[in-house]
């Protein structure tokens, strides 16, 4: 009887942690239509749309914020969760790292910044020691919808691990906000 009723505490407790717990995923920048280029006005406006969408959870009581630290979405939302902390210093934000080398085959310039966010963060969670294939980033992301009862995202509808990550979340039942807006965002053609 002791062991089930603290079974049931510590679920509770689960539960009432991933009620208060917000995960992101979207797109690598190659795959976002400004690509690398955050000061491009589509950014900006994304950006600004998701300072209001975190805010948002934030005064719905959302405490906990998870970013898988990938290069592109995932890590625009480290660091606007960071930028809030200054506002709102009891929020957390956790790294959901696949592995301890993600950063292996990146450009100085971006091992640099995804440092630099990893050593603010309030803690981290490495799903796997060195990289297996891509598994381990959908273990990662399976591992963020778990913990989580709000995922925001930037899906364009195309398959890939963001994709994935969305279709899990739905199979969970967490909210998604998704702020993709295929006319607001598309690429302009040059003239």
């Amino acid at each position: 009887m002791k062991f089930e009723r603290l079974k049931n505490k510590i679920f509770s407790i689960i539960k009432f942690l991933n009620s208060q717990t917000c995960s992101f995923s979207g797109p690598r920048p190659q795959n976002l239509p400004w690509g690398f280029n955050e000061d491009d006005s589509r950014c900006l406006e994304m950006k600004n749309n998701l300072k209001i969408n975190i805010v948002s959870a934030i005064e719905k009581g959302f405490k906990i914020f998870i970013s898988g630290m990938a290069l592109g979405f995932d890590m625009i939302c480290a660091k606007m969760v960071l930028e809030l902390k200054k506002t709102y210093p009891f929020i957390k934000l956790i790294g959901a790292i696949p592995c301890k080398t993600q950063d292996k085959f990146w450009n100085e310039k971006d091992k640099q910044r995804y440092r630099t966010l990893l050593s603010q963060l309030d803690g981290i969670r490495c799903i796997y020691d060195n990289y297996i294939g891509s598994e381990c980033m959908f273990e990662r992301n399976r591992y963020m919808v778990n913990n989580s009862s709000l995922l925001i995202t930037y899906f364009n509808g195309k398959s890939g691990g963001t994709k994935r990550t969305v279709d899990y979340a739905k199979k969970q039942g967490i909210n998604i906000i998704n702020l993709y807006n295929e006319e607001k965002y598309k690429k302009i053609p040059k003239i």
